[in-house]
């Protein structure tokens, strides 16, 4: 076993964030498909986004391959930034498939990967806005 004579009064940590450049790029890259309805006074749907990391192989540095985009699903899920422009949107596609102004919305949103694809489902319970 070696001694140590000396130490680091620092302790080192590694973190790896989604670069603010690649999350404009996968929403950019983003195909949407919303479907949902109203029944009553209550709106229930979801949107689905799906991002094929291939699409945008000659913008990225990283394999667009299914251990990218399982690395980018994760961290997709943990960043604020991702999670509030992905309740956004789905809001936004709520509004237009209810017809109408929503309140109260309850937005879950998920994350997930399948091959070289990023699967986001954003599900969306709101109450028609009475004016």
């Amino acid at each position: 076993m070696a001694m140590t004579r000396r130490v680091s009064l620092f302790a080192r940590e590694v973190t790896v964030t989604l670069a603010p450049v690649a999350v404009d790029l996968i929403h950019n890259a983003a195909r949407l498909l919303t479907e949902g309805e109203m029944t009553g006074d209550l709106y229930a749907g979801s949107t689905m986004m799906t991002i094929d990391l291939a699409r945008t192989i000659d913008r990225i540095s990283d394999a667009p391959d299914a251990t990218t985009a399982q690395r980018v699903a994760f961290l997709y899920a943990a960043d604020e930034r991702c999670r509030a422009y992905a309740r956004r949107i789905a809001l936004g596609e709520a509004r237009r498939k209810a017809g109408c102004e929503l309140s109260v919305p309850s937005v879950d949103v998920e994350s997930r990967a399948k091959g070289p694809e990023l699967h986001l489902s954003i599900n969306v319970e709101a109450q028609r806005r009475n004016a």
